[in-house]
């Protein structure tokens, strides 16, 4: 069995790593550096690094910084924000990044997803969706969660990986930053119609969330970002919750 990762995520705007509620009401949370260095040295499995103002923004993201956060973890790296093409791809890969999560550049060309994954392999193209619930459906938005699309999150999410997205990561904008829960419907949804891992990202507010995403939801990896940046909770505490719960997690 495949054990479940536990993921520390940072949304970074102007070099700093910044939280907030439902993608608003941004607070600092510290140097992404150091926060890397902190995080790996606690277990987390993997980091999740997001420049979630580039693309609205229309810059490139911060290679420098990218690669300054690789050389001090010895985890794997995901990074996203701002990716517009195969050679930003390339880029953000020899800046250090193990994988690269592509947003609102796949909604709009959705041929970049197979074209990156032909390129440099599946397992280093990640499809981050971020959806609202709409009715009995959720809607995708692209560009930091500020702009709607005609996207459903479980047919894109499906389709995403027929292009060749060797992994998902769902985000649940009606759940994050509240702390209250992920969405398990949403998740539940997405992970009986795909075959690649997934990750949850929005709502985990205790070990109970995490442990009902992995056992209900059947997810392979959650996301965590308030309770690790504000002090709630430590990796290791709740990896030993999940390991009593008889999750197969790395201790």
């Amino acid at each position: 069995m495949l054990t479940k990762r536990i993921i520390a995520c940072f949304d970074v705007k102007d070099g700093r790593v910044v939280k907030g509620v439902s993608f608003k009401d941004l607070v600092d949370a510290g140097d992404p550096i150091e926060l890397s260095k902190y995080y790996c040295d606690e277990g987390a499995d993997e980091i999740v690094f997001l420049d979630i103002t580039a693309s609205t923004e229309n810059r490139d993201s911060v290679f420098e910084l990218i690669s300054q956060t690789a050389d001090h973890i010895n985890i794997p790296l995901t990074v996203g924000g701002g990716i517009k093409s195969e050679d930003d791809v390339y880029r953000m890969l020899r800046s250090g990044a193990d994988k690269v999560s592509i947003n609102t550049a796949a909604i709009e060309d959705p041929n970049l997803i197979t074209k990156s994954a032909k390129k440099f392999g599946s397992q280093c193209i990640v499809v981050a969706i971020d959806a609202k619930r709409s009715g009995n459906d959720w809607q995708v938005y692209s560009h930091g969660g500020n702009n709607p699309t005609e996207l459903t999150a479980v047919n894109w999410a499906e389709e995403a990986v027929k292009l060749g997205a060797g992994e998902l990561l769902i985000t649940s904008m009606d759940a994050d930053g509240r702390k209250s829960g992920y969405d398990l419907d949403l998740l539940s949804s997405i992970k009986k119609r795909v075959n690649v891992p997934v990750i949850a990202s929005g709502g985990g507010g205790e070990p109970k969330h995490l442990f009902d995403a992995i056992s209900l939801a059947n997810v392979d990896a959650v996301l965590l970002a308030s309770i690790l940046h504000f002090g709630n909770y430590r990796i290791m505490d709740l990896k030993e919750y999940l390991n009593k719960k008889k999750i197969s997690i790395r201790i």
